[in-house]
């Protein structure tokens, strides 16, 4: 099994790379956040691999990094998810955005990947939820925030984030804000208070 390729960038495609390892080229298949943070044509690279062997088929996967390489093989874990969307969802998403996406029930947010619809979409939110924590991606205020948006539960955080939500933020966005505005300003602020400095946090961000 190949886990990891180091070479010199060979060319580029819209969803692909060709790597050379000592005059030998190997294909392998990239998210497009994967594929815009490698270097130039002829300048040396280093990419994880995920090698997917079928009845006809043997192919490589790259990544950037070996977290985005675990959440594709999550990613595959969900019936309906196959390479090609698991591709499509990294593309759009980093590992963490994923994450957060995931923890705060964002099912619109994912469903912005080619090939992800409204039923893949609310699939991909059940079905990782609760394997999101294990691999230590998520911010542990975005999860309570979006256990407490899931729930309805009327609190400070939650009417701040959709607070912003009304004023034309997404909520993964407004989550993160909020989330970060706790952390300097304490728990057991108002929601007008939250509201604000989530708006600096956004405004600096």
């Amino acid at each position: 099994m190949i886990g990891k390729l180091k070479g010199r960038i060979d060319s580029t495609g819209t969803d692909w790379v060709m790597i050379d390892v000592g005059g030998v080229c190997y294909f392998a298949s990239a998210s497009a956040r994967t594929l815009a943070g490698l270097p130039r044509a002829g300048e040396a690279t280093e990419l994880h691999t995920e090698m997917l062997v079928s009845q006809d088929n043997i192919r490589l996967i790259g990544f950037a990094s070996n977290h985005e390489k675990e959440w594709f093989r999550l990613l595959l874990t969900v019936q309906g998810v196959g390479a090609r969307v698991a591709l499509a969802v990294l593309s759009i998403m980093s590992p963490n955005e994923l994450a957060s996406a995931i923890a705060l029930q964002d099912k619109a947010k994912i469903g912005e990947a080619n090939g992800v619809g409204k039923k893949l979409a609310e699939r991909l939110v059940l079905e990782l939820k609760d394997k999101v924590p294990k691999l230590g991606a998520v911010d542990v205020g975005l999860a309570q925030i979006g256990a407490e948006l899931s729930a309805n539960v009327p609190t400070a955080a939650s009417d701040a984030v959709s607070a912003l939500v009304n004023l034309g933020y997404g909520q993964s966005q407004a989550a993160m804000a909020v989330s970060a505005a706790l952390k300097k300003t304490g728990t057991d602020q108002p929601p007008e208070k939250l509201i604000r400095a989530a708006l600096k946090e956004l405004a600096t961000g």
